[in-house]
């Protein structure tokens, strides 16, 4: 097993699978399934029913996540698996980081899918820690976020990653905070009774955030009685002098900022004040991690076989 130190400062926790719903799992699972093999398996009719041993193997350096989507598409076929590795841990290549057990044509059937959700999950994860590790080596005591930025079908895969790498997930979906942005602001007529309508329907009980284009704006979404406060697009320099402005009249005032962040420029945005810093790159802009899965044969290295497409 991997050292825990490996996982970043203990944020990540190994019982976050706990989270996940073993229905929505299941479910998922079924439907990436089927959405592979929808007719016939005629790959599964030249292997056979043969029980067969394999192993994933890492192929490129990244933050292994994912591994409760993958034990669900595995349960699913009556194939068992064994990883090497907790979730969370920062692995080089090329490695085993897990054994699969059961019928060859079942193994086969789960590989592609398997490694899909593997390759995505770990690319996620490995980007939000490196950009976590960026703020805190400055010391910064913010929090980076994704955002709303998902692949529809896949969303609770990449929120997953995203604590997997250590960062926050924002909101989980439009039915998780009330975020007034341009458009909701436009159609209410102004800021305060966009805020007043939102109160209307969320009640004590969820936050209401809301998009700004100024300090202007932010001072009056907070005298509206905002929660949040999202200081969209604007220069390192305005945001630092507006998030020391708006701190001083509503100490309580979360702000984050968004909008063209990027690794390269993130440093610049770790402001004192700064509470979120949200960059849609971490579920649109990373890069995948390089998985392959093969079946263990007695004198061949699974590490020099052709990968499967």
């Amino acid at each position: 097993m991997a050292s825990q130190d490996n996982i970043l400062n203990g944020i990540y926790n190994p019982n976050l699978a706990c989270i996940l719903s073993p229905i929505t799992l299941q479910h998922l699972s079924r439907e990436w399934l089927k959405e592979d093999t929808p007719n016939f398996d005629y790959g599964g009719f030249v292997v056979g029913e043969k029980m067969e041993t394999s192993v994933v193997l890492l192929k490129s350096t990244g933050v292994l996540a994912g591994i409760p989507f993958v034990d669900a598409i595995f349960k699913e076929l009556d194939c068992t698996i064994e990883w090497c590795f907790p979730e969370g841990t920062l692995l080089e290549p090329i490695q085993t980081i897990a054994t699969v057990t059961g019928k060859v044509r079942r193994l086969l059937l789960g590989e592609r899918v398997a490694l899909n959700v593997l390759s995505r999950a770990s690319g996620i994860a490995t980007l939000a820690r490196e950009l976590n590790s960026i703020a805190q080596s400055i010391g910064w005591k913010g929090e980076i976020a994704g955002t709303r930025k998902t692949t529809p079908g896949f969303r609770l895969v990449e929120k997953y990653a995203l604590l997997v790498g250590g960062v926050s997930t924002h909101r989980y979906d439009l039915s998780s905070m009330i975020m007034l942005k341009d458009n909701h602001i436009l159609t209410a007529g102004s800021i305060k009774q966009a805020i007043k309508d939102a109160k209307v329907v969320g009640g004590f009980s969820t936050k209401i955030e809301v998009e700004c284009r100024s300090v202007e704006d932010a001072a009056e979404a907070a005298e509206s009685g905002a929660d949040v406060v999202m200081l969209d697009n604007v220069t390192p320099g305005v945001l630092a002098t507006s998030a020391n402005s708006l701190k001083q009249q509503f100490p309580n005032l979360i702000i984050e900022a968004s909008g063209g962040i990027t690794q390269a420029s993130l440093q610049q945005y770790c402001i004192k004040n700064v509470d979120v810093l949200s960059l849609g790159c971490l579920t649109q802009g990373y890069k995948t991690v390089d998985y392959s899965m093969k079946i263990k044969k007695e004198g061949k290295d699974p590490r020099n076989l052709p990968v499967a497409k």
